[in-house]
């Protein structure tokens, strides 16, 4: 399977929206989004959802980036998914999740890349950590997941590009943003596609630990920032 079929097989997988949170939980500011502080002890927790074809570009990438972070406590990374076993993804490649989402911890952060499997316990887990979490993030198809929980209902949002029209169609709440390599707020960043997930991870460090926490983890990864900011909204 291309990674092209996965990303068709993801959106084909998808189950119908379900109910939005309450505005109070949702936040609209526009750029430039606050710092966030880290966790008084310990790591700022990531919660990484995955499924049967998720695109391993779009989870590998943010994970290098969180986990290549020396300043402060850094991150700690875990996968959820709606089972502990072994998930087929792009590439032939096999994963098995930390957690199920009956188990799984609270995160700071809750982040999805493309994917399949949009059951009705993921949606309904995404909606109930992200009540809780700093930041809720979505990269390339993973913003139709996103969007499912109603999260996005009523703000500005991007996708990959081949899937603008698509998004655009089936999610008539929410207006979409072609061309950013990322649309952020204060509390939601939806990013484009594939590498547009590196772009989204080093700023959540930005937010974090400082732009030269976020210029350093870059260098280390010999990765060129994008000089092409988020999108204001």
């Amino acid at each position: 399977m291309t990674r092209r079929d996965a990303l068709l097989a993801a959106l084909g997988l998808a189950t119908a929206a379900v109910s939005q949170l309450p505005a109070s939980a949702k936040s609209e500011s526009a750029l430039p989004a606050r710092p966030l502080t880290p966790p008084q002890s310990g790591p700022v927790r990531v919660a990484v959802v995955v499924g049967e074809g998720s695109s391993v570009i779009d989870f590998a990438g943010p994970w290098e980036v969180f986990q290549d972070v020396q300043q402060g406590n850094g991150f700690e990374l875990f996968m959820v998914s709606d089972k502990v076993k072994t998930l087929n993804v792009t590439g032939n490649m096999q994963i098995v999740p930390h957690y199920d989402y009956s188990s799984a911890p609270q995160p700071n952060v809750v982040f999805m890349g493309a994917q399949g499997e949009h059951t009705a316990a993921k949606i309904a887990w995404i909606r109930e950590a992200s009540a809780k979490a700093d930041l809720v993030l979505s990269n390339c198809t993973g913003a139709f997941l996103l969007a499912q929980t109603g999260l996005l209902d009523g703000l500005h949002a991007t996708t990959h590009h081949d899937f603008y029209d698509k998004f655009e169609k089936q999610f008539p709440k929410i207006t979409l943003v072609r061309g950013p390599r990322y649309v952020e707020y204060e509390k939601i960043a939806t990013g484009g596609g594939l590498t547009s997930g590196i772009e989204v991870a080093l700023r959540v460090v930005e937010r974090y630990y400082g732009t030269v926490a976020a210029d350093q983890t870059a260098y280390y990864m010999e990765y060129i920032r994008s000089p092409q900011r988020p999108s204001a909204v």
